[in-house]
């Protein structure tokens, strides 16, 4: 069920399509969603030159190759649908900052994530999707963006919710490019999923909250990664920080922006005001916040593109998209 919640004065701008995919997969979406699609492959041509989108591809197809990677076929697809380089380079490119927490319901059965994703590409507010998918362990719903085949915010009803938070670029050496450049040798020599493929998988094959968590906490991944997990009953929340073969397991009531709470590691922060974006989460599951009410300066800001409310318990998905002028669609409420 669709139930509108927008306020007043925003009932002008475009509701987010919800596209039922059934048992196809994330190249159809693209298809079906072309437009989109090679509106977002532009805003990565406007940002970057051509010649590093292009060498960009290759090495990383090269990689997805190597690794024997699962959704290598799809990402082929999408390329070819679109006709232009950046395809595989932009779908395992990871630069932005997150605030996400998950904790008990207070009004309502089980436990409530809330997210939101900030990224300073424009377009990403105004063309997310919600994508209607079925799997072995179930149907789920993938907040997302067609021509990208990874999973950064879903909701699997009866099942569990969860989220993708990057965290700090490790500090090694103390120059950024040169921390950037150790993580990219690494990566490329890895075997290992990255973080928005295992958490697909993850829906894909995870019948249960505990079953997800497993998933999640043993997958080898190819670089660290934070991940937020709520359940259909109260106490099922947790964010899990994962390192390449080791995590650091935090229960709800919990929240993650973007730096390390568990292992002692120095890193660069990723956005801004990472510490009180995190405080001001967990104040807001504290009092069982809802219905956005929560989404304040400085967890909502100018890079800030998705803001999303789930409860896998009652079904319940609100969507927000946004660009750096402020809200970029109606908001969404799906209710099973």
């Amino acid at each position: 069920m669709n139930l509108s919640t927008t306020p007043p004065g925003l009932q002008s701008l475009p509701e987010i399509p919800i596209i039922d995919l059934g048992q196809g997969d994330l190249a159809d979406l693209a298809r079906c969603e072309r437009q989109r699609a090679a509106a977002l492959l532009g805003v990565g041509h406007a940002s970057y030159p051509g010649w590093a989108l292009t060498y960009g591809d290759k090495r990383s197809r090269r990689w997805l190759e190597k690794q024997a990677n699962p959704y290598l076929r799809e990402i082929d697809e999408i390329a070819a649908e679109l006709g232009a380089s950046g395809t595989h380079l932009l779908n395992i490119s990871y630069e932005w900052a997150c605030t996400t927490g998950a904790d008990r319901d207070h009004l309502r059965d089980g436990s409530r994530l809330l997210r939101v994703l900030d990224w300073p590409l424009p377009g990403l507010g105004r063309h997310v999707v919600v994508a209607r998918q079925q799997s072995a362990a179930g149907p789920w719903l993938n907040v997302t963006w067609p021509g990208f085949v990874g999973t950064l915010t879903a909701l699997a009803p009866g099942r569990f919710a969860a989220a993708f938070n990057q965290p700090p670029l490790r500090r090694r050496t103390g120059l950024m490019l040169a921390d950037w450049l150790v993580d990219r040798i690494n990566v490329g020599r890895s075997r290992s999923l990255p973080p928005s493929h295992l958490l697909r998988q993850v829906f894909e094959q995870a019948p249960d909250f505990a079953s997800a968590k497993k998933m999640i906490a043993e997958t080898p991944l190819c670089l660290p990664a934070f991940f937020v997990l709520s359940g259909t009953k109260p106490h099922e929340s947790a964010v899990i920080e994962r390192l390449e073969n080791r995590a650091f397991i935090h229960e709800a009531p919990a929240a993650v922006s973007n730096h390390f709470l568990g292992p002692r590691i120095k890193g660069m922060p990723r956005g801004s005001e990472t510490g009180p974006r995190r405080r001001m989460m967990l104040e807001a599951l504290a009092r069982g916040a809802r219905d956005f009410d929560w989404l304040q300066p400085p967890i909502l800001n100018s890079e800030t593109r998705l803001a999303v409310e789930a409860n896998a318990a009652t079904g319940e998905l609100l969507v927000w998209g946004f660009e750096p002028g402020g809200p970029a669609t109606r908001q969404l409420r799906l209710a099973a």
